[in-house]
């Protein structure tokens, strides 16, 4: 454009001063004129190119920080960072809804539980006769508040999901949830209810006596059916429920609709369990109406529960982070591999080590090896990586699986990365550190694509409910034996109860209860034994 205005020197010294200062305006007016029109344009391009990209991303559908309506808005983001930022960032969208009637159910219990838990009026008056040994509570006024106390046994996989359980029945039966603190919950996941606490207070007038609960204790509801000491009459200030693996046919009565009549009118009742009794309480026909209408996908009841319950403590959820963005981000493809060998003798056992060989390779989850001269890679095309996160006492079976796709090329070309986060050899539970790597390596297993879990494992249940996975069961090894097949894909993602009753309630005694209804059925993993729940074919 310059050329344009370009003058001969002679030409222009034969102008006078003041042609000389005209023509010098002119050219300055021209110039500025251009840088003007060429910035508009440039601003018109770049306001067209914001617009293009504004549209894009607003056909893109926005992350559901709050789950379908199954959190609240009601915290603080910081103070628990897992809570909306683990449904953004690491895991993929559910294909599982929670319904609304779920949501409109969890936003009263909070409200219940606001207006309930720890500090208020009604859990000050709830408290106050609570050690009073008198045998009937039937006629007596303790407010408007019933309680169930969740006390912490055996294992953080037991846990979670029997903590999972009590909220459950607490939901149907409007009572307060509250957490026994003296092992490390606070140490593992954030507070669930906005506004109040769910942690049992220290000063609980029972605290004392709790941990020393059994089934021969004179309140164990088992106990007191046997004895003839409970009836519609009699009705005690509190109870205890043992719901473990060695329970009683007695003790399993809580499960039926005549014995709930009558438990719903005891105002504190104290929980030991190290079950899944969920599928059990579908047995219940009173309570099989009420889950039905919040859970229409009755496979996805503890991926709901755990998802609104469990939100691990920003130490935890460093753990998680620094893992992910470590070793299984980058894979095109993700897979878990969850070990629990239960037997007398710990330690690394080959057969086990044969058996996981066997199934991933059975059903396609990893290559097999190439014969070294005939490795099937094409060096025009970038080669797939994928991430096997294994999770195990014993560091030998992931170490086993590294040497394997080190030392030859996979007969598909995949690169195999494999990583195991922690190898400690002794479960050490209460001990804090070691309790949050074991939630850690649970929401990692959660957030792979496929995965493979241990038969019987409260561990495996926990991380493939939560990340609404199907899972690969690896059946129970015997006599030292690898079992052939290997495992067997789950057809539904909750766990399992592995000791459920299994007498029917009255007049039904004898009943089979994995034929009572056609949703609850036996587990794949538990041989015709164990209650699961499975979305209707």
């Amino acid at each position: 454009m310059y050329h344009i205005f370009q003058i001969s020197g002679e030409a222009f010294r034969a102008f006078g001063l003041k042609m000389k200062i005209l023509i010098t305006v002119i050219i300055s007016c021209l110039l500025i004129w251009s840088v003007i029109l060429l910035s508009n344009s440039n601003n018109f391009n770049n306001q067209l190119l914001d617009a293009t990209t504004n549209e894009s991303k607003e056909s893109e559908p926005p992350r559901d920080k709050l789950i379908g309506g199954l959190l609240t808005a009601d915290f603080d983001e910081g103070s628990c960072l897992s809570r909306y930022h683990q449904s953004l960032l690491y895991r993929k969208a559910s294909p599982y809804k929670p319904s609304e009637y779920l949501v409109s159910k969890l936003r009263s219990y909070e409200k219940l539980h606001k207006r309930c838990g720890p500090g208020t009026d009604a859990y000050k008056k709830a408290t106050k006769n609570l050690g009073d040994d008198s045998e009937n509570y039937a006629n007596t006024s303790v407010g408007e508040c019933k309680y169930i106390v969740w006390v912490a046994v055996y294992g953080l996989g037991n846990r979670i999901l029997t903590l999972a359980s009590v909220f459950l029945y607490a939901l149907l039966t409007e009572r307060v949830v509250l957490v026994d603190q003296s092992k490390d919950i606070s140490d593992l996941f954030c507070e669930p209810f906005p506004g109040t606490s769910w942690l049992l207070p220290l000063d609980f007038p029972l605290m004392k006596q709790i941990d020393g609960y059994n089934m021969g204790s004179s309140r164990c509801y088992g106990t007191m059916l046997n004895n003839h000491a409970i009836n519609s009459t009699l009705i005690p200030p509190h109870l205890y429920l043992h719901i473990l693996h060695d329970s009683r046919d007695n003790d399993k009565m809580f499960f039926c609709q005549k014995d709930q009549t009558l438990i719903e009118k005891v105002p504190w009742l104290i929980v030991k369990a190290n079950v899944y009794f969920v599928p059990s309480l579908w047995l219940n026909p009173t309570f099989q109406t009420e889950l039905m209408k919040l859970f229409p996908q009755k496979e996805a009841v503890f991926h709901h529960l755990a998802r609104y319950l469990y939100h691990p403590t920003n130490q935890v959820w460093g753990l998680i982070t620094r893992s992910y963005n470590a070793y299984l981000s980058r894979a095109d493809e993700t897979l878990g591999i969850q070990i629990r060998v239960f037997s007398d003798r710990a330690g690394y056992f080959q057969h086990v080590m044969d058996q996981i060989v066997s199934c991933t390779r059975r059903e396609k989850l990893l290559p097999e090896p190439a014969a070294q001269e005939e490795p099937k890679v094409n060096t025009s095309e970038r080669q797939k990586l994928k991430a096997v996160l294994v999770t195990s006492l014993y560091p030998e079976y992931s170490d086993n699986l590294k040497n394997m796709f080190w030392e030859r090329p996979t007969s598909t070309g995949e690169i195999i990365e494999v990583y195991q986060p922690s190898g400690e050899r002794v479960q050490q539970t209460d001990k804090k550190l070691h309790d949050q790597k074991a939630l850690a390596e649970m929401y990692l297993l959660s957030l792979t694509d496929n995965i493979v879990t241990s038969a019987r494992s409260t561990f495996g249940y926990v991380a493939h409910s939560l990340g609404g996975l199907k899972p690969w069961l690896l059946y129970q090894p015997k006599d030292a034996n690898a079992p052939d097949p290997p495992c067997v894909r789950s057809t539904s993602m909750d766990p399992c109860h592995l000791t459920p009753p299994s007498h029917g309630c009255e007049p039904e005694w004898g009943t089979n209860s994995g034929k009572v209804v056609p949703f609850v059925r036996h587990c794949e993993d538990r041989e015709n034994d164990g209650l699961k729940l499975f979305d209707e074919l």
